[in-house]
């Protein structure tokens, strides 16, 4: 196809091959751990992360890796502290780190406006060899980390006072899964965009758990889910000129309509006896 002969779609089709990866891996802690708003908290505050590099006229990228690990701490910090109210911790930072970005925008005289709708709506042309590296670095480390840490997280997730009484650093492993999200959030927003990535990470393991009862089941259809999303969303993006993330998010949720209603259909069809 014609589209492959550019640099930057085969860049963006391996970045979303990565993507499509681990996504269903963290979305699905996400999900059991009832932090899927976290994962929206931390993608509106990397905007923090990317004014500020533009201010300070550095990578955007790094600076969002810095913004995202301090927010990451406080997010568990502010867990604890407000136990019976956890969803304060997210009002809280999402408030304040959209209120930085628009702060540090204004501050920006030079005016980035192109590069920040970039890194709001995604555009695979902005997509570079050394963020593929990165994502393929991420891609490993995490996929290597659910392997060791499984059993240990799987407990976390479900039973939080059994793990503290097993012994676990419960702290420790949240606020370093925490990183972890925001990292990966960090990595693939340029080609998603900072309003959507936080679906990308969430509904492919939203839909798969329709579809599988196990964990491994899961992931595992949630990987394919991914894949089918995060390509057929590019290939349109192409062919039509529509912001990527949008794109990918829209066909996640047409795919999550989809099972939705061949669920409920199974659920509601009669059942038709032998003597019938």
């Amino acid at each position: 196809m014609e589209m492959f002969l550019y640099g930057f779609m085969q860049r963006a089709f391996q970045a979303s091959f990565l993507i499509s990866l681990i996504a269903p891996v963290l979305g699905l802690f996400l999900i059991l751990r009832r932090q899927s708003l976290v994962a929206d908290t931390l993608s509106h505050v990397s905007l923090a992360g990317v004014a500020l590099g533009f201010l300070m006229g550095v990578n955007p990228t790094y600076t969002t890796f810095a913004v995202v690990i301090v927010v990451a701490i406080l997010l568990e910090y502010l867990r604890r502290v407000y136990r019976a109210y956890s969803e304060i911790s997210i009002a809280i930072l999402m408030s304040a780190g959209m209120a930085v970005a628009l702060v540090l925008l204004g501050l920006n005289e030079g005016g980035s406006t192109i590069s920040i709708q970039q890194y709001l709506f995604g555009s695979i042309v902005t997509i570079t060899s050394e963020q593929v590296w990165m994502l393929l670095i991420l891609t490993v480390s995490v996929l290597v980390l659910y392997l060791i840490f499984r059993r240990p997280m799987y407990v976390l997730t479900f039973d939080e006072e059994a793990a503290f009484v097993s012994g676990l650093p419960v702290q420790w492993m949240s606020v370093l899964f925490n990183i972890l999200t925001g990292v990966t959030i960090a990595v693939i927003m340029p080609i998603v965009g900072a309003l959507l990535v936080s679906a990308i990470l969430v509904l492919p393991a939203a839909i798969s758990m329709r579809l599988s009862k196990s964990f491994n089941g899961v992931i595992l259809i949630g990987i394919l889910i991914a894949l089918v999303g995060m390509f057929s969303g590019l290939t349109v993006s192409y062919e039509y000129g529509t912001p990527p993330g949008a794109t990918i998010a829209l066909i996640y949720v047409a795919v999550f309509a989809l099972t939705s209603a061949v669920k409920f259909g199974i659920k509601k069809a009669p059942k038709v006896g032998i003597g019938d």
